[in-house]
C-alpha cells in the first residue's frame, strides 16, 4: 500500500476515532485492502456546492468525520464573516442511510460553535430547507442529501442566506476554511446542544400555505378537483409535502404509488431515484394507465426533481423530458399570468444556457426578459438576488428536471413543481385536450423544438486527460460544418468569448467562467459540451427545431429533427 495512504490509515487507526470505526478498518485490512486504498487515497473534496461521496470509512467516504471537519471549516467561515453578531443556521435532511445521523452531527458542530441552529425533527424535502433559511432570517443552512444518486452515496449541500447554494465569493472562501481544517481534533463534536431547536409543522404550515399562493387559477382546480394524479415520492422526502399541497390546491383524486410510498435509503424498487429514469418511473406509470390517470408525478428522494407522464396525441403514456416539461410550466406562468391580469410590466424569467430555446422564443413573443444563466440552480438564485427589486421573478428552471417557481424558494423544488403541472393539468382538462395537446399547440406557436443528451464516460486513469483533450480539440479547431451545416458561432465560456466563424468577430461572455462550448449552426442546431467536475464524463447537449404548421404534421417533423439529432451525433462521432 503507498505509504501516504499506510500513513492515513495509522492515523485514523490510533487517533480520536471511534472503535467501530477502527474495527471496520482493522476488517478491510483484512479483507479488502483495495477497498481500503481507495477509502484513503484522497481526501473528499468540499466542491463549491458541498460534499457528496460514497458512505463507510475513511477520507474519500462521507461519514461522522469528513462530515464534522466540513462543517468546522463551514462553521469557522461563518464566524469570520459575521463576527460577534449572532448566526443561525438551518439544518434539513433526506431519506437516505445515515441522513439523520449526518445532519445531526452538523447540527452539533454547528452549536458546539455557539451558532443557533434549527434542526427539522424528521425528513423534509430540500426546497423547505431554502424557504426555512429565508423565514427564520439565518445566515446558512445545510441539507444532507446526495440527491437522485444510488443508494451508497450521501452528501452535503451548503447554503448562504439568501436561501440559494454558495456562489462566489462564498463558495471558494468556505472551501478554503474546510481545506484548513487538518485534523478531526479541530473539530468541536459537542458542547452546544442546548442551542438546537428542532422545528417541524409550524415550518410545513407556512411552506404549504406559500406554494398555495403559487397557484394562477384556483377556480379552474375546483371545478377539475377530481383530475386523476398518481404521484410517487421514489422513497423519498416528498411524501412530506406533496400530497398535502395537492390537497392544500384541492385535488380530491390523488393516488400515491404505494410501492414507493415508506421513505427508504435502499430504494428497494429502483437502481437510481431519479425521475430522469424510466426505470424510476415504471410502476407510477403502471399504475397511472391502470386507473386512467390524467398525469403522472414522480419527485427524487430530497424531492428537488420532478417527473411526469402524461397520454399523447395517439393515447399512449409517455415520459416527458425536462425540456418539455420546463417548456410547459414556462409558457403557463407566462400565458396565464398575462390572462389573468396578474403579468407586470418588468416580468422575467431564468433558464440555463443548455436548456431550451424554446423558452427564448415564448418569453420574447410576451415581451418579457428571458435571462440565461450557467448550470445550477445556485446561479439562478445568484441572478434573482441581483435583479431583486428591480424586476419580477416569475419562474426559473433547467433541462435536469427542475423548476423554482415564485422567489420564496431559491432552489430547485419539486413540491410546488407538482403543484403547478397538476395544476395545467387541470387547466388543459377544462379545455378539453391533455398536457401533450398543449405541447403541441406551442410548438405550431412558438417552433418546434427538440432536445436530446448523451453523456460519454472515459473510464481508467487517463478518462479526465481525454475528455480534456476533447474540449481542446474543439477549441483550437472548432468543426466548420457539423451534418452539412456550416458552425457559425463557437461560444466558449471558459475563455468568456464568443466568436463568429465568418466574420471573426468576438464578444465577451458576461457569465462566469466554466468549461462549456457551444457551437451553433446555421440552421439553427446548438451543441453544447460540457465535461463534469467530478468524474471522467462529459456531456453533450442537442438543440434542433423547425417549423410546424399543423398538429397533423406533428410526427413527421418529430421524425426530420430526431433524425436530424441522430446525424449530427454521427457526424461528431459521438457514438
Amino acid at each position: 500500500m503507498d505509504a501516504n495512504i499506510s500513513a492515513k490509515v495509522n492515523e485514523w487507526l490510533n487517533g480520536n476515532y471511534d472503535q467501530a470505526t477502527k474495527d471496520e478498518i482493522q476488517r478491510l485490512q483484512q479483507s479488502s485492502p483495495d477497498e481500503l486504498a481507495d477509502a484513503f487515497y484522497r481526501n473528499l473534496e468540499f466542491g463549491t456546492g458541498g460534499l457528496r461521496g460514497i458512505m463507510g470509512v475513511g477520507t474519500n467516504r462521507m461519514n461522522k468525520y469528513t462530515v464534522g471537519m466540513a462543517t468546522q471549516g463551514f462553521a469557522n467561515y461563518l464566524r469570520k464573516t459575521y463576527g460577534d453578531s449572532p448566526v443561525k443556521v438551518a439544518i434539513a435532511h433526506d431519506s437516505r442511510n445515515n441522513s439523520r445521523f449526518f445532519a445531526e452531527t452538523t447540527a452539533n458542530v454547528f452549536a458546539a460553535n455557539g451558532i443557533q441552529v434549527f434542526l427539522f425533527e424528521a425528513l423534509r424535502p430540500t426546497p423547505e430547507l431554502s424557504f426555512v433559511i429565508r423565514t427564520l432570517q439565518c445566515q446558512a443552512g445545510v441539507v444532507c442529501t446526495a440527491s437522485h444518486n444510488p443508494k451508497e452515496y450521501n452528501g452535503y449541500k451548503a447554503y448562504w442566506n439568501d436561501g440559494g447554494q454558495l456562489v462566489p465569493p462564498h463558495d471558494k472562501n468556505v472551501i478554503k476554511e474546510v481545506e484548513a481544517i487538518s485534523s478531526v481534533a479541530d473539530v468541536k463534536f459537542s458542547g452546544g446542544e442546548n442551542r438546537i431547536t428542532l422545528i417541524g409543522k409550524d415550518i410545513d404550515d407556512a411552506y404549504i400555505e406559500m406554494v398555495k399562493g403559487l397557484s394562477v387559477y384556483p377556480e379552474v382546480i375546483s371545478k377539475q378537483h377530481d383530475l386523476k394524479i398518481v404521484y410517487t415520492p421514489i422513497h423519498g422526502t416528498g411524501i412530506k409535502l406533496v400530497p398535502q399541497v395537492l390537497a392544500a390546491y384541492g385535488f380530491t383524486n390523488v393516488t400515491i404509488v404505494d410501492e414507493q410510498a415508506t421513505p427508504d435509503g435502499n430504494f428497494p424498487t429502483v437502481s437510481y431515484p431519479n425521475p430522469e429514469e424510466s426505470e424510476a418511473m415504471s410502476i407510477g406509470l403502471q399504475k397511472a394507465k391502470a386507473i386512467d390517470a390524467d398525469i403522472l408525478a414522480g419527485t427524487d428522494p430530497d424531492a428537488d426533481r420532478v417527473g411526469i407522464g402524461v397520454k399523447n396525441h395517439k393515447g399512449e403514456w409517455v415520459l416527458m423530458n425536462g425540456n418539455q416539461t420546463a417548456v410547459l410550466a414556462f409558457a403557463y406562468m407566462i400565458e396565464a399570468r398575462k390572462k389573468k391580469g396578474l403579468a407586470k410590466p418588468n416580468d422575467m424569467v431564468i433558464k440555463t444556457i443548455v436548456t431550451s430555446e424554446m423558452i427564448d422564443q415564448v418569453a420574447k413573443k410576451n415581451d418579457i426578459s428571458c435571462y440565461n444563466v450557467l448550470t445550477g440552480f445556485k446561479w439562478i438564485a445568484e441572478l434573482l438576488k441581483e435583479k431583486e427589486g428591480k424586476e419580477n421573478y416569475v419562474i426559473g428552471g433547467e433541462e435536469s428536471f427542475g423548476l423554482m417557481v415564485g422567489d420564496q424558494v431559491r432552489d430547485k423544488d419539486a413540491v410546488s413543481a407538482v403543484a403547478l403541472l397538476c395544476e395545467m393539468a387541470a387547466y388543459e382538462k377544462e379545455q378539453g385536450r391533455s398536457l401533450y395537446d398543449k405541447l403541441i399547440d406551442l410548438y405550431i406557436q412558438y417552433g418546434f423544438y427538440l432536445e436530446h443528451l448523451i453523456s460519454i464516460t472515459k473510464k481508467g486513469m487517463r478518462g479526465q486527460e481525454e475528455i480534456a483533450e476533447m474540449m481542446q480539440g474543439f477549441r483550437n479547431n472548432p468543426p466548420a460544418t457539423i451534418n452539412g451545416s456550416a458552425v457559425v458561432q463557437l461560444l466558449d465560456y471558459q475563455l468568456q468569448v464568443g466568436k463568429n466563424l465568418k466574420t471573426g468577430e468576438t464578444w465577451d461572455i458576461t457569465l462566469p467562467k466554466s468549461n462549456v462550448l457551444q457551437f451553433i449552426l446555421e440552421d439553427g442546431t446548438k451543441i453544447s459540451a460540457r465535461p463534469s467536475g467530478t468524474e471522467p464524463k462529459i456531456k453533450f447537449y442537442f438543440s434542433v427545431n423547425s417549423t410546424l404548421v399543423a398538429k397533423d404534421q406533428f410526427d413527421a417533423v418529430y421524425a426530420e429533427l430526431n433524425d436530424r439529432i441522430k446525424a449530427v451525433i454521427t457526424d461528431m462521432k459521438l457514438k
